[in-house]
């Protein structure tokens, strides 16, 4: 990974959201990506799009599509004003990173710029956790992110096994959703040093806490699910039609 030159300077902060949308959601078994499957007809990235974006306060939107995706031209979105395209990567950070690095080119101070890193697949979040995530996580550098508290009982398997090895302390544990919300420049500091030192990057907030960070968490709410299997986009329209 490498960065490119930054531009001049504002004092305005921005808001992006950033997209990383060229997974191929193998355990969906689809016949397409589970992002351009149909929900309440619509995909589901239109959905997600149609939510966050409805956001005033969110100048626009990079999302990293594959090479040669055949399903985004067809959609409403391809002609968008506030949608720029990036290059989709092997991996989610890399699909990241290069969103991230096209943003830079757009906008004159990196300094001044949050973004807001969110799962395609994530299509109910609802718009007031999005806004509590950037009232509070865009207070200082650390930056934020959505979760929830775990509320059930949490076991620890044996290696390679489906046996229990212990049950583990439930007490401070928190499932990490998205949007999570960072400063442009920090972020990419932050997978570039990850990139380098071959650390595992499950999420954007982990490349965070690699470089000194400490991300707030900012409870949003359960159904907030990322569509992984079938059964989830039955689950998806219930919620939507719940949050309409």
């Amino acid at each position: 990974m490498t960065d490119s030159s930054g531009k001049p300077h504002d004092t305005a902060k921005q808001f992006w959201l950033i997209v990383p949308a060229a997974g191929v959601g193998k355990r969906m078994q689809a016949d397409r990506p589970k992002q351009y499957l149909s929900l309440q007809n619509k995909t589901v990235i239109e959905q997600t799009l149609d939510r966050v974006l409805s956001i005033d306060v969110i100048q626009g939107a990079v999302l990293s599509i594959s090479k040669g995706d055949e399903y985004w031209p067809s959609l409403n979105y391809k002609h968008h004003k506030k949608i720029i395209l990036a290059q989709g990567g092997k991996e989610r950070s890399d699909s990241v990173f290069n969103a991230l690095l096209k943003l830079k080119q757009n906008v004159d101070d990196a300094r001044q710029v949050w973004v807001l890193v969110h799962d395609a697949a994530r299509p109910c979040v609802r718009t007031s956790d999005i806004e509590k995530l950037i009232a509070l996580a865009s207070k200082g550098e650390q930056g934020g992110l959505l979760a929830i508290p775990v509320r059930d009982t949490m076991k620890r398997v044996l290696v390679q096994s489906d046996k229990v090895e212990k049950t583990v302390e439930r007490e401070g544990l928190w499932h990490a959703l998205t949007p999570q919300m960072f400063r442009l420049d920090l972020l990419i500091e932050a997978l570039q040093a990850a990139d380098k030192k071959n650390l595992p990057v499950t999420d954007d907030a982990s490349a965070m806490e690699y470089a000194g960070y400490r991300p707030l968490l900012v409870e949003g709410h359960g159904d907030n699910i990322k569509i992984t299997r079938a059964f989830d986009l039955q689950l998806a329209a219930l919620y939507l039609s719940n949050l309409k």
